[in-house]
């Protein structure tokens, strides 16, 4: 490992306990693992056998190998790539939001503990917000901002848009690698639901693994 990622993992390390007692005081139940390896051993820990489970976008489950475990594991798997079509696709994405596990990540987080997400359509933030009875967020320390405000400006004007290459999507942002107010000019958005967790108000339904690495988007 070079000098410099083992400068940063250190930081990381360092970091995550006021991160964790942070998310704690929110209701959220935070836990650090130093490795993606661990987070994914973990997760998997924390979802009985059987359960329905379910998942949203996201690059951080992808690039730790978590989607691929998943469907190997004894889980009743929804996978909306699996749809032949765009009316079963959107039926699979409503039966998400049933789901007994609901995997994702976020755009962004404050030190304090809040934590920011953008959508396009919504439903992943849906299943994040209610509806699986118990929800896991992957999220790598890169994705820790100083407050709220430099939160919302990361979920902005980095996840957004390159998410948006990621997709494929033909918007401003796509052309000019920068953010845009889509909205006003009426050319769609990836920006359409933004969404604020300042609290859980059912304790232990949202869980969050911090990982020691630089993930995702």
């Amino acid at each position: 490992m070079a000098r410099s990622e083992e400068i940063v993992r250190e930081r990381y390390k360092l970091m995550a306990p006021r991160i964790i007692k942070a998310l704690n005081q929110r209701n959220f139940e935070a836990y650090f693992c130093e490795t993606a390896k661990e987070a994914v051993e973990f997760a998997l820990s924390l979802i009985p056998q059987g359960a329905s489970v379910a998942w949203g976008g996201s690059m951080t489950l992808e690039e730790i190998g978590m989607i691929e475990q998943l469907k190997k594991g004894n889980y009743q798997v929804i996978d909306r790539d699996a749809a032949k079509s765009q009316e079963e696709r959107f039926s699979l994405m409503r039966q998400a939001l049933l789901s007994d596990v609901y995997l994702s990540s976020v755009n962004a987080i404050s030190e304090d503990g809040i934590m920011v997400n953008i959508d396009g359509r919504g439903n992943r933030v849906s299943a994040i917000v209610f509806g699986p009875k118990t929800v896991i967020l992957v999220v790598g320390m890169n994705k820790v901002c100083r407050d709220l405000e430099s939160a919302r400006k990361r979920a902005h004007t980095y996840a957004a848009p390159n998410n948006a290459l990621r997709l494929g999507l033909e918007l401003p942002c796509t052309k000019t690698g920068c953010c845009c107010d889509c909205n006003r000019n009426n050319t769609g958005s990836i920006c359409a639901q933004i969404v604020e967790m300042h609290s859980s108000i059912d304790e232990g339904r949202i869980k969050v693994i911090l990982v020691g690495e630089n993930l995702g988007l």
